[in-house]
């Protein structure tokens, strides 16, 4: 719409309509033609068109400039919402209504938003991506990447920022998990260095610089993990190794200690090896328990008694040797112990037999012994209590002998009570004498041999000592006898000669005393005593040098009845002492 004059602020009271009219009115006073006039007036329009084109050829060039703004604009705009991946700016449609400034106005501040928003999204990106770039370089062995990651502009979307984190995670966690097992294997060889007494720094040194600061960055590289790995197996081998070889040398210090009867202070020198001789290889953790040095120390006392085992063999092998003798001699085995100990010389000083084993086979002869004893126990305690109720047996018969028993003298009492528990101990005899003859052949036929006692047969001093019983009572009957006789016979003559001392019963006494002198110290023949005389004569003492009855066959093997033993009692009480 057209702009009047009075309109227009900027002319004030001078207008086209004034100008003309002063104009016309200077031409009136001018005097001009009205052609000239006319010319004027059409120079003076033509300007004004001049003016009117200019004008409006620089408001098309304006507003070109703007539409291209606009399309420009509008094409970022795109750019950017594709870039960013967003799709909430629908209500800039590509011919949006206003004017064109208008559309300029309103598409400034999104363009703005939008170039804030991709600066930080291309922070974002560049921040992952470099620590995704660092990440792979660790791994890769790389530690020293400075060069910054670029980052692609045509697509800063969430989508594609979400997977460089997911890929950032997924990197962290194998770095973490990498981390882990460096740590794991750093403090696996830093034990085993510990415990094999070897420079831990120098040894992961070797296998990566970085390892030896555990508070800055190790390397996590397959091949740092590689050479760990391989670094920890062989330690754990040098460990398997030095432990077997300790335990070795353990194992031989033991048996040389045992040998050689090494005191319990020597031995605690070296409790440090002994202590992991049963242990496993995970079970050695102390420090310096498996170090070079231990080990060379205890080869070296190896080494020592080595040479010391020899010197103190026979010693040794003696001393063995002296135990076997006396675990036969409290069981009654007789054996030749000076040519035993002849033999034991004869193998050590002609080197054809190890030192231990021969000891261990004398080991076998000590085990093979005691268990000889324990099987010949039951025996030798039915044998002892033969043996004591045999004495009790020589005692009862002296005492039977003796006229003064019931006289009332000092202790008499008590040896008429010990005459009454032997009478029952002798009464008991014969059942323990075919009991041990029993448990004697019992014990032959299981084993295969002879039952000796101090190398005397043990039957074959039962059946002696049957024999002679049997000759006892076969004296003792025929002194019976005789007595009986003489005694009818003293009945007889009394008549006729008169009450007087029967010469028959002196007779009948000294014959008895007679009898005693010529055998046994209660009547039984001596040559029945020769079988254990003769080979145990040498035994026929303790160690404490008082005389063991027990060792040789008693010297009264004839057994009374209770019967006889009260018949003699009385016979003994009615013969007259001698005037």
């Amino acid at each position: 719409m057209a702009v009047t004059d009075a309109q227009n602020p900027l002319l004030g009271e001078t207008t086209c309509g004034t100008l003309l009219q002063k104009l016309q009115e200077i031409w009136d006073e001018v005097g001009e033609s009205d052609e000239e006039r006319d010319k004027m007036l059409i120079q003076i329009e033509q300007e004004c068109l001049d003016v009117y084109k200019k004008k409006v050829e620089q408001a098309v060039k304006s507003r070109a400039q703007l539409l291209e703004a606009l399309s420009d604009a509008r094409t970022e705009l795109a750019c950017l919402l594709s870039a960013l991946g967003e799709k909430c700016f629908a209500e800039f449609p590509e011919k949006a209504s206003g004017t064109i400034k208008e559309q300029l106005e309103a598409i400034a501040p999104v363009l703005e938003q939008l170039w804030e928003q991709k600066t930080e999204r291309v922070k974002e990106f560049s921040d992952v991506q470099a620590q995704i770039q660092k990440i792979c370089g660790e791994i890769a062995g790389n530690l020293n990447i400075s060069d910054i990651p670029a980052v692609d502009d045509a697509d800063l979307s969430l989508q594609k920022l979400n997977e460089y984190h997911a890929q950032l995670q997924e990197l962290q966690k194998e770095k973490s998990d990498r981390l882990h097992k460096v740590l794991e294997f750093v403090s696996s060889v830093h034990d085993l260095c510990a415990v094999l007494g070897m420079d831990f720094f120098s040894s992961v040194t070797d296998v990566h610089p970085s390892l030896n600061d555990l508070t800055g960055m190790q390397s996590i590289s397959n091949d740092t993990l590689a050479r760990l790995a391989k670094t920890f197996l062989a330690l754990k081998e040098e460990k398997k190794q030095r432990l077997h070889k300790l335990q070795e040398l353990a194992n031989q210090l033991m048996d040389l200690w045992n040998l050689m009867d090494t005191p319990m202070e020597e031995r605690k020198l070296f409790d440090h090896v002994t202590c992991n001789m049963l242990a496993s290889v995970d079970e050695v953790t102390v420090p310096r328990a498996l170090a070079l040095d231990l080990i060379e120390q205890a080869e070296a006392e190896v080494e020592r008694l080595d040479q010391l085992k020899t010197s103190r063999m026979k010693e040794i092998a003696f001393k063995k040797q002296a135990e076997l003798e006396e675990i036969y001699a409290h069981v009654h085995v007789e054996i030749a112990p000076d040519v035993a100990r002849d033999k034991i010389m004869a193998l050590i000083d002609s080197g054809n037999v190890e030192p231990a084993e021969l000891l261990a086979d004398m080991d076998n002869q000590i085990s093979r012994a005691k268990e000889e004893a324990i099987s010949r126990k039951e025996i030798l305690d039915k044998v002892e209590k033969w043996m004591l109720a045999c004495e009790e047996e020589s005692w009862l018969e002296d005492y039977n002998r003796d006229e003064n028993r019931y006289s009332a003298s000092r202790g008499a009492h008590l040896n008429l009570k010990r005459a009454e528990r032997a009478r029952i101990l002798v009464n008991k005899i014969p059942a323990l004498v075919d009991t041990l003859v029993a448990k004697t052949r019992a014990w032959e036929e299981d084993r295969g041999i002879q039952f000796a006692y101090d190398g005397v047969p043990l039957l074959a001093m039962l059946d002696e000592y049957a024999m002679l019983r049997q000759e006892r009572e076969e004296e003792k009957q025929r002194m019976r006898d005789q007595k009986k006789f003489h005694e009818q016979q003293s009945t007889e003559q009394e008549p006729i000669f008169g009450s007087r001392s029967s010469p028959a019963r002196q007779v009948g006494t000294k014959k008895a005393a007679g009898s005693r002198a010529n055998g046994g110290a209660n009547g039984t023949p001596s040559r029945r005593l020769s079988l254990n005389t003769h080979q145990n004569g040498s035994r026929s003492t303790t160690k404490d040098g008082r005389r063991d009855s027990r060792l040789s066959a008693p010297v009264n093997y004839v057994s009374m009845s209770k019967d006889d033993a009260t018949s003699h009692v009385s016979g003994a009480d009615t013969v007259p002492a001698s005037p």
